[in-house]
């Protein structure tokens, strides 16, 4: 009866199960074996280990501060950059425009309007332009530099606008070429 019992397909399954169970046990217990001591750490392989680890957080922090250094310096660089071409083109352009205005001063000193007009723009516009290219990153020698041009500029427009006598021009232009010099001067030596 019980190899008929075996034949149907849940006795052939019980059985599968339980052979597959018994087969699991016994590698299980292959397996295993108990091992006599106690855990520890060996004394001798502490110090190298500290070492290791020491060396990696050393070597971490000091490529840390060499990609924060790489940054910084791509920032300034950038900075730098927009800051002294804005300020080369538009102080040409200003420069340019106060030119005309004093050769139609010395030409006709009665008919400046247009070409006054024009400097005054164009003095204001570099300044302006010129204040906002400032930024962060830019040594304190070179945002001196760039501020004493700005302000130079606005004392020229402010000069041209006044009528101011041919002294206080002469020695707002004068002020206004020294700046333009030691700023350009400057990005000149930040791109080297």
């Amino acid at each position: 009866m019980l190899i008929g019992w075996l034949r149907t397909p849940r006795a052939r399954l019980a059985a599968q199960v339980t052979g597959a169970l018994a087969a699991l046990a016994m590698i299980i217990v292959g397996c295993t074996s108990v091992t006599d001591g106690e855990a520890g750490v060996s004394a001798g392989d502490a110090p190298a280990y500290r070492a290791s680890v020491s060396a990696s957080l050393e070597e971490s922090a000091a490529s840390s501060s060499a990609r924060e250094s790489e940054r910084q310096s791509s920032l300034t660089a950038e900075a730098v950059k927009s800051v002294c071409e804005s300020m080369s083109s538009s102080s040409a352009e200003a420069i340019g425009a106060v030119n005309v205005y004093v050769d139609a001063f010395n030409t006709n000193a009665g008919d400046v309007g247009p070409t006054a007009g024009s400097a005054i723009d164009a003095l204001n516009a570099s300044a302006d332009l010129v204040v906002s290219s400032i930024s962060g990153p830019l040594t304190p020698e070179l945002r001196d530099a760039l501020t004493r041009w700005v302000d130079a500029a606005r004392a020229v427009a402010t000069a041209i606008a006044g009528n101011y006598g041919a002294e206080e021009f002469n020695a707002a232009i004068a002020e206004l070429n020294a700046s333009k010099t030691s700023a350009l001067d400057l990005c000149d030596a930040a791109y080297r």
